[in-house]
């Protein structure tokens, strides 16, 4: 129980000083029960007294209040679209959670079981965390690239602070004096001094070095899913993948889940404390051999610090570290019950764990004996349903669990639980690097519009969402026993519907807001300038032409069915590298859908500005040099001025 002295004693020594104590006039900082320790954004939470669970339910638009004794959901709240994650405040009577789609932070009352008011905060708002007293909320925007500092009580803004490109997982430490975020996509750690609001230290983490076994982890740290402070605050730990760029795409010799640990005094990392595939994570089967796991999402920790508890979102496994006993995997639940566990919370008293599955709704309870019980994990009974109702249908819901599964025992489009669609596709989206392929470098493109833009792959190869039946044989490991030239099995062609269907929601990956917009979400006057260049002078919209900016779309045949065969809309734009192959086609397409290097499918434009690098091998890290080096071969640029470059950037960077 925290009350007003010592409250007032951890303020004046320094967690808010007399800066901040200014803002606080008017608070009303009362004797309640406050989080204890550090504390990091998540989507389920847990009250102090550790009797009540909330839950944020993503893409139902509400949030579940569950009692942890009965195990009974006592309330679902509507909110608004997409909660990700959640804040309680000190009193309990309030939940602070952000909706990354309404672009949001909501206050609801828990009593009243409604919304009682919103702030709007940057774009698509997805990490919170509030003060230790409960006066200030903290809140990633990831497409605006900032945090809003928000008063709790006054529903007021009370500062944006500049945070990267796009800042996600969020922690502050027990006494409020720093502020931790990370850049989910290029892995910069950032500290922010919450007394004068500004960053402190940047700190990125390192690539893991190249190993003559490619099957042994290696590669460039990319999609931090979660940051964590250790108990005492000593240490940050970031659930992250790692990207071996540099070896042809092979589900066991590219993608791999990481732990990396930070020392919060020198704000560095721990090189030799990261914990891998084959070196920490390590834990043997009945045969002797390492048991895969994939797509970390989440960790927590024992009260005393001794056991670090890693949730596995893509194999949906539970991972015990032994830090006490040299910090290697003791322990793995293999699959917890649910889809697509993302968040985890510890009860007070360390006993529980208790599990959010985003996909399947529901909540799996882990109990936790002490070492004199046995000390070994276990999950208790079923998971507990979360939500009255779903808003996908079946058929989209399969297709949502299938895209972010790297279960192989639930779904046989991975190869030994690996990796799964979203390994690649971060978020569904982009994850920045450029993969080796057996045509030659490939940007990692989003799935952004994917199913409206005409042909797929960056050279137009394939006209049939099936056809990623190679994809999933060739790069993923899995259906290893399908003829992809023959017609798809019933049992597998229900996964590609199921994917396709959930792919076509409109707000599956929904076209990324521009930040670069004026606050009233319209083109500023240079990109007014810029779209009568795009649709003029440069001739941008010959290829970039529809709705969806691409003319891929034409690519059809004489009944307008989508069709490789018509390749009046492939293009050479002189970005060829010398490492790009011919394609002699695929099974799918009977080996006609051959391909010459150098001739691409034009991509979209919609949401560009949010998929750097751009070009199909990576090779222009912005818009600025995509236009340098394009000349009179894509579009017509060479003879712009500088200034009607800048303004013809400037739109790019707004099509929404």
């Amino acid at each position: 129980m925290k009350n007003k002295t010592s409250l007032a004693f951890k303020l004046a020594a320094g967690a808010f000083a007399l800066a901040v104590l200014a803002l606080m006039a008017g608070c009303s900082l009362t004797d309640e029960k406050a989080p204890q320790g550090p504390q990091s954004g998540s989507s389920i939470i847990i009250n102090p007294d550790g009797d009540t669970l909330y839950v944020a339910n993503g893409d139902t638009n509400s949030v579940s209040i569950i009692d942890a004794k009965s195990r009974k959901v006592l309330k679902e709240i509507a909110v608004g679209k997409e909660p990700r994650e959640l804040s309680l405040s000190n009193d309990g009577k309030t939940l602070y959670v952000t909706c990354r789609y309404a672009d949001s932070v909501e206050w609801v009352d828990i009593k009243a079981g409604k919304v009682l008011g919103t702030v709007k905060t940057g774009i698509e708002p997805f990490g919170i965390v509030s003060s230790p007293g409960g006066e200030r909320l903290y809140v990633t925007n990831y497409r605006s690239g900032t945090v809003t500092v928000i008063d709790a009580e006054k529903r007021t803004i009370i500062k944006q602070l500049d945070a990267g490109t796009n800042p996600r997982a969020i922690a502050i430490s027990a006494d409020g004096a720093s502020l931790y975020v990370s850049d989910y996509l290029n892995t910069d750690t950032l500290v922010f001094d919450t007394v004068s609001l500004r960053k402190t230290t940047s700190t990125k983490l390192a690539p893991s070095p190249d190993l003559p076994d490619r099957k042994k982890s290696q590669g460039t740290p990319n999609t931090v899913e979660q940051l964590r402070l250790t108990p005492d605050g000593s240490n940050i730990w970031e659930a992250h993948l790692l990207t071996n760029t540099d070896t042809p795409i092979q589900f066991e010799e590219v993608i791999f889940p990481a732990l990396s640990i930070l020392d919060v005094k020198t704000t560095k990392e721990k090189l030799n404390a990261r914990k891998e595939l084959f070196a920490s994570i390590d834990v043997k089967d009945k045969l002797g051999k390492t048991t895969i796991v994939s797509n970390p999402t989440d960790i927590v920790f024992s009260p005393d610090g001794t056991k670090a508890y890693s949730l596995m979102g893509g194999s949906e496994d539970l991972l015990t570290f032994d830090l006490a006993r040299g910090g290697r995997a003791s322990q793995i639940i293999r699959h917890l019950p649910g889809d697509f566990p993302i968040g985890m919370v510890m009860s007070p008293a360390g006993d529980t764990l208790y599990i959010h599955n985003l996909s399947s709704h529901d909540l799996t309870v882990v109990n936790l004996p002490s070492e004199s019980e046995g000390g070994q994990a276990k999950v208790e009974g079923k998971p507990i349903a979360l939500i009255a109702k779903d808003r996908l249908t079946p058929e989209q819901r399969l297709g949502k669990t299938i895209f972010y599964s790297a279960n192989t025992e639930d779904f046989p489009i991975t190869g030994n639980n690996w990796m799964s669609c979203v390994s690649c596709h971060s978020d569904g989206e982009v994850d920045t690097l450029t993969l080796t392929t057996s045509r030659g470098p490939r940007n990692i493109p989003s799935n952004v519009l994917a199913l409206e833009t005409g042909l797929f792959m960056w050279d137009g190869s394939r006209d049939d969402f099936v056809d990623y039946i190679h994809t999933i044989q060739g790069e993923m490991g899995g259906m290893s026993d399908v003829d992809p030239g023959k017609p798809m099995p019933a049992d597998k062609q229900k996964i590609f519907d199921a994917l396709e269907a959930y792919m076509k929601m409109p707000d599956a990956f929904p076209v990324p807001e521009s930040p670069y917009r004026t606050a009233d979400g319209q083109l500023t006057p240079e990109a007014e300038q810029g779209k009568i260049l795009f649709e003029g002078k440069a001739q941008c919209i010959t290829c970039h032409a529809t709705d969806v900016m691409t003319d891929s779309v034409k690519a059809v045949d004489s009944q307008g069915k989508l069709t490789t065969d018509n390749t009046d809309y492939l293009h050479d734009v002189g970005t060829v590298s010398k490492t790009d192959t011919d394609y002699g086609g695929d099974a799918r397409g009977a080996f006609a859908n051959k391909r010459a290097r150098g001739f691409y499918d034009t991509p979209t434009l919609r949401g560009i500005y949010a998929t750097a690098p751009y070009l199909h091998d990576g090779s222009a890290a912005t818009l600025e040099d995509v236009l340098a080096r394009a000349g009179d071969k894509h579009g017509k640029t060479s003879s712009l001025s500088a200034k009607e470059l800048s303004n013809l950037v400037a739109y790019l960077k707004q099509i929404q």
